[in-house]
């Protein structure tokens, strides 16, 4: 195995892996004691693992677009584990758990309650039109399995066409039809019949789709994201319109996951919106339940409900009266304090200021972005960047500024949507300044 550390190890797919020298000497320099000794703790206690445990450093708080470590020390979060739309720890949607907590903490399966049947309803309206049924799950990852069920229950089929690099979940079904060496790797068997496409540039790369579908016969379903969350990578809508051509001619489910993607994040209230295209599964998660309580919901056309003699989730915290809670006062703040709009003209300003950046740093080979999602790839001499790519981020967090690394050499900045123009310039500057340095 090469070294962990090297600049062009390919299992350095994330800026934030924990065994590099750049994140060690950060650590040198920025941790207090007592972050030291909840670190400590932290590793001694956790299975350790690639991208979380050893942690970086500790908190002791958060709010809005902020996160507070343990030297008091604010951190503009441009990452959040794509969680935050509406910023931590919004008072609406605290108090919407708090007042859920004193009347109905917890709902056991064979029971419905108020909070659960509102959210279902207000998904069916929100999302597009032929997305009719609703089902909840804690997270994302499981999600995606429903997702994946109820696609063989309704196909009677079980392959599948993904993209390579995708990720849709760390669970042993979900890193099967992902497509991140980094969870799938050295695993043994994984599903049978999970077939990877190259990331869609054009239209025509919907060609090699087709071929699949016409050689194999038996594809199920189609699962993409409608853009690559990690690199904003967007396909065209042509490339969604063929896609969703085949899948209707092959009889096969297009399910879209938009666990990081959904609720405003790309200045629409679903990315999928963009294209137009419905897809038969349409996968939530992540910032649905306001960043504070894990929920997700899988929503599905109509003729999907085939299997009412079988559990398709079954899941313990299925219909969480809290958490449903927290999803309603989430949407009540996209939709009252106008998000959507407002992650568009941020997203606007933001894209203009990398672009002027990027006249001037030759480090930085493309900007790409929609709404509040936002990539600024960095290449030096034809190649990726990723030492660079590194630095970048460890000098934005001495100052004061956290977001992803994405593929090696990709800045990923996701910033909450209720981010004030203050603080997108103050992080952009932080931005810059570390660009500069670095070149």
């Amino acid at each position: 195995m090469s070294n962990p550390t090297s600049a062009n190890d390919p299992l350095r797919a994330e800026g934030d892996v924990n065994t590099s020298v750049r994140r060690q000497d950060w650590q040198q320099q920025h941790l207090d004691a007592a972050a030291r000794q909840l670190l400590a703790a932290d590793e001694e206690l956790f299975v350790r693992q690639s991208l979380s445990t050893p942690c970086l450093d500790a908190l002791v708080g958060s709010s809005g677009a902020h996160l507070v470590n343990t030297r008091g020390h604010k951190v503009l979060d441009f990452h959040g584990n794509s969680a935050h739309q509406v910023g931590y720890g919004h008072p609406r949607v605290i108090d919407a758990i708090k007042q859920q907590l004193d009347q109905l903490p917890f709902c056991p399966r064979r029971f419905t309650n108020q909070p659960a049947v509102a959210l279902a309803q207000r998904l069916v309206e929100l999302t597009p039109s032929g997305l009719d049924k609703v089902l909840f799950a804690p997270a994302g990852t499981v999600a995606i399995g429903i997702a994946l069920k109820l696609a063989r229950y309704a196909t009677r089929r079980y392959k599948t066409i993904s993209m390579e690099g995708s990720f849709h979940g760390a669970s042993l079904d979900a890193i099967s039809v992902g497509g991140e060496g980094l969870f799938r790797d050295q695993l043994g068997p994984l599903l049978p019949g999970c077939f990877h496409v190259q990331w869609p540039r054009a239209e025509e790369d919907a060609e090699r789709i087709e071929e699949i579908m016409r050689r194999e016969g038996d594809i199920g379903a189609i699962i993409a994201e409608p853009m690559r969350c990690t690199t904003v990578d967007r396909p065209p809508d042509a490339y969604w319109r063929k896609v969703r051509e085949l899948c209707d001619q092959h009889g096969a489910m297009l399910i879209f996951d938009e666990v990081p993607l959904a609720l405003g994040r790309t200045g629409r209230m679903f990315c999928c919106e963009h294209s137009g295209v419905v897809p038969d599964v349409l996968v939530l998660g992540k910032g649905l339940g306001g960043g504070v309580m894990p929920l997700a919901a899988v929503v599905v056309q109509r003729r999907l409900d085939c299997v009412p003699e079988r559990a398709v989730g079954h899941y313990t915290h299925e219909k969480s009266p809290v958490a449903a809670a927290a999803a309603l006062a989430t949407l009540d703040i996209i939709q009252d304090e106008e998000l959507l709009a407002r992650s568009r003209e941020l997203g606007e300003h933001a894209l203009a200021r990398l672009r002027d950046l990027a006249s001037e740093c030759r480090l930085i080979a493309e900007v790409r972005g929609l709404g509040l999602a936002m990539a600024v790839e960095l290449c030096r001499n034809g190649a990726k960047a990723n030492d660079e790519a590194e630095a970048a981020l460890y000098g934005c967090l001495s100052r004061g500024l956290s977001f992803k690394v994405s593929d090696g050499n990709v800045l990923t900045l996701m910033p909450p949507l209720v981010i004030t123009q203050t603080e997108l310039d103050q992080a952009l500057d932080i931005l810059a300044e570390a660009l500069r340095e670095i070149s």
